[in-house]
């Protein structure tokens, strides 16, 4: 989410029409035949040039698994150890933003409204799950909601727009439990659990990537699910009141198998990707597709090799879509049907803005936006 910062309209056409034509250069050079593209790597570029730029973030001690994209300059990281970075000028500095006293936690989602609002979610039992905000570019912080439940553990988070977002929480009491803001993070409410579907035994949602609760549009949102007999993913039109659950067509059965991240183009076309996060055990069918708003859910028919833990689409595309894990990146063109990988890098977590600033970021302090 971001703000035109012209208010003349010829300023915000031209804007407009400039992203669409670097997009348009972008993708063209993403999408041709593997054949002909090679790596899409730091140091094996393709014919157009298109690769991951590593970015120095200064904090090898740290993995990041919570990224907000804001366009190719503007990017929040959040990760182990309490550490929080931004970046305004494309990845070249990183500044440390971190909320002071926060060294113990595991932050493992932030959301970002622009270079100077940002909401971060700190994961783990009890007290460990807390919610952060900042107005000032991470120069102060207010803690917005700590977890007193010691049954509750946290997850994910997402944002329909500046102003209402979902966290999501492990079942308590046998069902997923929801919390709510409507002013941008600043108060959060536990939302009734009477329509949630009962979990399945085992089940839980993964802080793998800040992906495991997604949204689209106004009121739209899709959470993932593993750890039980049946990977699921639930759904809710009405920002969280009630849910229906789907299964999906991926490794399940094991606490480490499951959906790991969704990514919604639309209200109806999704995609979903996980496996098995262990790596000494294959992932075969790793990845899933829904037409229907996640209704159903089909294998797809070429998934990525091992198992993956972040996905997003690319912004101005009907058919393209990343996804990364530890063994590498993976390039859908068809809408999630066939997967190819084009990079060996590792990464826990990928994001992109509307102006094809795509950024991707994980262990050992590990971040990179998507250069030509």
């Amino acid at each position: 989410m971001r703000r035109l910062g012209s208010t003349r309209r010829s300023g915000r056409a031209g804007g407009l029409l400039a992203a669409g034509a670097a997009c348009g250069a972008a993708l063209a050079a993403l999408t041709v035949p593997a054949a002909e593209a090679g790596q899409l790597g730091a140091h094996g570029r393709g014919p157009a040039g298109v690769h991951w730029a590593v970015k120095d973030s200064g904090a090898p001690q740290v993995r990041f698994r919570g990224l907000a994209a804001v366009d190719r300059s503007t990017a929040w990281l959040a990760g182990t150890g309490g550490t929080v970075l931004r970046t305004t000028d494309g990845g070249a500095t990183w500044r440390n933003v971190s909320p002071p006293g926060a060294s113990d936690l595991q932050f493992r989602d932030v959301e970002a409204f622009g270079a100077r609002h940002a909401v971060a979610l700190a994961i783990g039992e009890g007290e460990a799950s807390r919610v952060y905000r900042t107005d000032d570019g991470g120069r102060t912080w207010t803690e917005s909601f700590r977890n007193t439940d010691p049954k509750a553990f946290y997850d994910c988070l997402a944002f329909f727009d500046h102003r209402h977002g979902l966290a999501m929480s492990d079942p308590v009491d046998g069902r997923f439990r929801i919390l709510a803001t409507s002013d941008g993070g600043r108060s959060w409410r536990v939302l009734p659990a009477r329509d949630m579907p009962p979990a399945l035994d085992g089940e839980a949602g993964f802080a793998a990537s800040g992906q495991c609760l997604v949204t689209a549009g106004p009121r739209d949102v899709w959470l993932a699910t593993g750890g039980g007999a049946h990977a699921r993913v639930l759904h809710s039109a009405d920002r969280g009141l009630t849910w229906s659950a789907a299964d999906a067509p991926v490794p399940a059965g094991d606490p480490a198998k499951g959906v790991f991240a969704l990514a919604f183009r639309d209200r109806r076309h999704g995609i979903a990707v996980g496996g098995d996060y262990r790596p000494d055990q294959q992932s075969p069918r790793a990845a899933a597709v829904t037409g229907d708003g996640g209704r159903s859910w089909r294998t797809a028919a070429t998934p990525p090799p091992a198992y993956r833990s972040g996905a997003a689409w690319l912004p101005h595309s009907r058919t393209a879509a990343l996804a990364v894990g530890p063994t590498g990146t993976d390039l859908t063109t068809d809408g999630g049907r066939t997967w190819r990988t084009v990079d060996t890098g590792s990464y826990d977590t990928v994001d992109c803005a509307p102006d094809l600033g795509c950024w991707a970021a994980g262990e050992q302090g590990r971040v990179a936006r998507l250069e030509r």
